[in-house]
């Protein structure tokens, strides 16, 4: 059955599949999709190293793929296809892409790895719109990738070597095949399950819609649902819809001929004075999204500040009426503010009043495990005023706390965000709530089995040690920050298992030497600082170091070309107007580890916002 309009657009083009894999065109066929398959001679030899992200190296590939097929079809008869259509599937642990396997010991090992544990399945793919015209080929590239997550179960070394004499690991990436008996390994799928067979035919069908169906303006407008993203994929909360251009509502639903004109099939307007037809410009959808995306953030940061979610936690739906006297607001001020956190998927309304969505009793009620809460607060109190002063930042190249508190500032911790102790206690409650979202998936990024103790440099409340300290029973964590944070710090300690092989040590690591260890942590700390400032913080490291001693950053990492990382290139203007610091890309890390002997550096996306990159200390 063709999928009309989508595979539908396809069925009078000449379509390449420029792969050989029987699981893709299988996909592809049972969608309706006509096409022929010409295999790719791309040899796969891209450095891995030289890619921020797994997909990056996915899409890549994916795309060199799909442009050697297009090339060498149109050097053979001087006319391309219509559309080459290239993917690759990869299947990462922590920091390792995982391939297909040399042999069965090479697959034993892969698939003992992904015993027990949860990995990611990655598929990049790139659409490649080809046109000719006096014999050169010209091509239009549309690229994008689909994450699925996959959990293996514990699987004893019998049942391995069983499915590996089967033979089916031998030709699949990661060693395994979901479709067939690779099956009976897996114990949970979250996300595109064709993805992980080896192709995300939703998504691609999607990304057709935008090349092949642009909306009419007499589509019937769809539901857009904004809601806070699960813990394993904290974004930005302004991602909207990607269905292209629709109406604005409010006044200008008013006017909607005049609105809409422009868009296809639309007629066209009249220009005014003279009755010459214009043709108006699709209508700024996503642009407007962005002039209001600051009326979307202040709703949620009034919400939580009146703690609306803490009142409807776990609870029966309650009416506006309700609500408006335990927050001290009025009924129609806190009804129109609960409608507005409805539409933004933050709450659920009924015709018994408003209730939490379950994102909501996760990351917004105050004293939740995962709680956001302490970040949005500091976010609304401290980050938002800041950001007032974003343009005084970019024309002066200078942090902004200045300007707020009317006072030189010496230290950026010491004389502005620890300046009292509800000020360091705000600070460090944002922080512990963004940290242990990321930090369960550092330890695995990277094997640390070999390292005995660490140090946790300005480890603040210790959610990351704790995270160290679950995954390696073996390992003694210090987690190292000021006296008054340390103090504090009490206020969030762990108390399980792990509580014994964790201890807090004070100083400032600018001026006081820092606890011996043979691995130094530094999360989210050198994006705060100029590189000065970094140099001085890896040179109090680099002393205490012995050859082999390694260094785990964890950062948000730019794109090499700063294009692609928007949730990264926005927390670097925060950087600007906070501390002065900035985000930064591997080679840029890279640049600043060696003068202080950190070289070997290896680079793992993690889940979520966050990176992590791991250096080892060579003899000088």
């Amino acid at each position: 059955m063709v999928l009309c309009p989508v595979i539908g657009k396809l069925l009078h083009k000449r379509v390449v599949l420029a792969s050989a894999s029987p699981r893709r065109r299988e996909i592809l066929s049972n969608a309706g999709l006509r096409f022929e398959v010409v295999p790719s001679r791309f040899k796969e030899t891209l450095d891995k190293a030289a890619f921020a992200t797994p997909y990056g190296y996915a899409m890549e590939t994916a795309k060199q793929k799909a442009l050697e097929v297009a090339n060498r079809l149109h050097q053979k008869d001087m006319r391309a296809p219509d559309v080459v259509i290239g993917a690759d599937t990869i299947v990462t642990m922590g920091r390792l892409i995982l391939e297909k396997p040399v042999d069965k010991q090479d697959a034993y090992r892969m698939l003992s790895q992904l015993s027990g544990r949860e990995h990611s399945v990655f598929t990049g793919v790139a659409i490649v719109q080809c046109y000719s015209q006096d014999n050169q080929l010209d091509t239009r590239v549309s690229e994008f990738y689909e994450e699925t997550m996959v959990k293996f179960s514990e699987l004893s070394a019998d049942l391995l070597w069983e499915y590996i004499h089967s033979g089916e690991p031998m030709d699949k990436a990661g060693g395994y095949g979901i479709q067939a008996l690779g099956g009976m390994l897996v114990e949970a799928v979250h996300g595109d399950f064709l993805n992980v067979v080896g192709f995300p035919l939703n998504r691609f069908c999607k990304q057709l819609m935008q090349l092949y169906c642009p909306p009419r303006p007499d589509d019937p407008r769809r539901a857009e649902h904004d809601s806070i993203p699960a813990v394993d994929t904290f974004e930005d909360l302004s991602d909207v819809d990607e269905g292209g251009p629709e109406p604005a509502r409010g006044d200008a639903g008013s006017r909607p001929q005049k609105a809409e004109a422009g868009v296809a099939g639309a007629a066209p307007a009249e220009a005014e004075g003279n009755g010459t037809p214009e043709t108006l410009p699709p209508f700024p959808t996503r642009l407007l999204k962005l002039i209001n995306g600051f009326k979307t953030s202040k709703a949620l940061f009034t919400a939580c500040k009146l703690k609306v979610f803490d009142l409807l936690k776990d609870g029966a739906p309650q009416k506006a009426a309700d609500i408006a006297p335990k927050v001290d607001a009025s009924v129609c001020g806190t009804e129109r503010l609960l409608d507005a956190c409805a539409a933004l998927g933050l709450l659920e309304k009924s015709e018994q009043g408003y209730s939490n969505t379950e994102a909501a009793d996760v990351y917004l009620v105050s004293d939740g495990a995962y709680s956001l809460h302490g970040y949005v607060a500091y976010s609304s109190e401290v980050t938002w005023n800041l950001f007032t002063h974003l343009e005084v930042a970019v024309r002066d190249g200078t942090n902004q706390n200045v300007s707020l508190l009317g006072e030189t500032a010496g230290d950026v911790f010491q004389d502005v965000l620890y300046r009292s102790p509800e000020a360091r206690l705000q600070f460090m409650r944002a922080m512990h709530g963004l940290t242990k979202l990321s930090a369960r998936h550092v330890p695995a990024a990277f094997d640390l089995s070999g390292f005995s103790s660490a140090c946790d440099v300005g480890g603040c409340t210790g959610a990351l040690a704790q995270e160290l300290a679950r995954e390696y029973p073996r390992l003694q964590v210090t987690v190292f920050d000021l006296p008054e944070v340390i103090e504090l710090a009490a206020h969030f300690r762990p108390a399980g298992p792990q509580a014994a092989q964790i201890r807090f040590a004070a100083g400032d690591f600018f001026r006081d030497p820092l606890p011996p260890a043979d691995l130094y942590v530094l999360c989210q700390i050198l994006h705060d600082w100029a590189d000065e400032k970094v140099h001085q913080i890896l040179g109090s490291i680099a002393q205490r170091c012995k050859p082999g001693a390694g260094l785990l950053l964890v950062e948000m990492l730019l794109d090499e070309e700063k294009r692609e990382a928007r949730v990264g290139l926005m927390q670097s203007l925060n950087m600007l107007v906070q501390t002065g610091g900035r985000e930064r890309s591997p080679s840029e890390y890279r640049r600043l580890l060696e003068p202080h002997g950190f070289r070997q550096v290896q680079v793992a996306h993690l889940r979520g916002i966050l990176d992590a990159m791991l250096a080892t200390r060579v003899a000088p």
